[in-house]
């Protein structure tokens, strides 16, 4: 053996315990380590998803209750002020509208009216369809009528000329607006012919120069369409002028290939002055069904509209959605989140 192999073995021998080389863990304690660390991880993993899942499943939950609370109020708005004018005397309503027995938007009797999930709906077209805006089939509808009170009212009347003079200027009126006139004795149902702001004057003539137009100047209670001055009446010094507010709701479809709360209303006047119904407007995404069930006075509980004989009884609306959450995966069962609501409105002029 070499001299030099001796001294480096006896080195090695004499070498402090601190400068020796380390040991390494083994296979073993790292598939320990590692089967531990999966394990704390999964833990982890578990929680997040966890918590992840239930977070959706809350903001989903909000989404549907915040969707329910809009729909309920919009409709309860409608329904509530269902045959009211602000004279509060609906029951007595003359009507000069030359389309007062066609369009249901120009008939006082359909102040409140539903349809069941078989009936066809007029404001609809009285069909059911799966084109963006048409009615679901098996899904209820209702109409209702009512005034819109902007705060207007009669300075002057003057008739046989068919003129009224308003006491404040107004940018709520035009040429082809339908209102609705009152005092304590009745109300009327007219289209205005021409508006003047300047003068703060509008004409109910009859002729052809808007659409519908009237079939006379009276506007007396009742209606009487057989002359050109009909049932003459004048109105007294602040009288109520109101715009004619008409919707109806329903369930349609939405463009994105799902189901909506639709309203479609009256429109304003065209360039032309004629009145018709507007674009149906998309109100609350995700309303996936809608039933309606009505109350009569006299009855003890609430019916689906093919069960009303009158319609003039009716006194309370009950309506029933169903929401759906847009998030697809919310539910436990990786499903939409699927809720029913149920909120019942009284109509404000028929309840004693």
């Amino acid at each position: 053996m070499s001299s030099h192999s001796m001294i480096r073995r006896g080195a090695a021998r004499h070498m402090p315990k601190s400068m020796k080389p380390l040991a390494g863990f083994t296979l073993i304690e790292l598939m320990v380590a590692m089967l531990l660390g999966l394990i704390v991880i999964a833990g982890v993993t578990s929680v997040f998803l966890a918590n992840q899942r239930t977070y959706r499943t809350n903001q989903a939950l909000g989404d549907v209750q915040d969707g329910s609370r809009i729909a309920f109020e919009l409709m309860a708005r409608d329904i509530r002020n269902a045959g009211l004018n602000p004279c509060n005397n609906g029951d007595r309503m003359a009507n000069v509208l030359n389309n007062s027995g066609t369009d249901w938007w120009a008939n006082w009797a359909n102040a409140l009216r539903g349809y069941s999930g078989n009936q066809g709906d007029p404001a609809t077209g009285g069909v059911f369809g799966t084109a963006a805006g048409q009615r679901v089939a098996g899904t209820d509808s209702v109409q209702v009528l009512g005034a819109i009170d902007d705060g207007m009212s009669v300075a002057e009347d003057k008739e046989p000329a068919a003129n009224f003079k308003l006491n404040d200027k107004t940018t709520n009126l035009q040429s082809g607006d339908i209102v609705i006139v009152c005092d304590p004795d009745h109300a009327v149902m007219v289209q205005i012919s021409n508006y003047n702001n300047n003068t703060v004057t509008f004409v109910h003539n009859t002729g052809n120069t808007v659409n519908p137009g009237n079939c006379s100047k009276g506007l007396g209670y009742p209606s009487d369409c057989s002359s050109t001055n009909g049932n003459l009446y004048q109105f007294g010094n602040n009288s109520q002028i109101a715009k004619l507010g008409a919707a109806d709701w329903y369930i349609g479809n939405n463009p994105v290939q799902g189901r909506s709360l639709y309203r479609v209303a009256l429109s304003a006047p065209d360039a032309k002055e004629n009145v018709f119904l507007g674009t149906p407007q998309e109100m609350v995404r995700d309303v996936t069904d809608m039933t309606i069930r009505y109350h009569a006075k006299g009855d003890a509980a609430f019916v689906a509209a093919s069960s009303i004989a009158n319609w003039a009884l009716v006194d309370a609306v009950q309506v029933k959605l169903t929401l759906q959450s847009a998030d697809q995966r919310a539910g436990t069962d990786a499903k939409p989140l699927t809720r029913t609501f149920t909120a019942t409105t009284t109509v404000r002029n028929r309840v004693n």
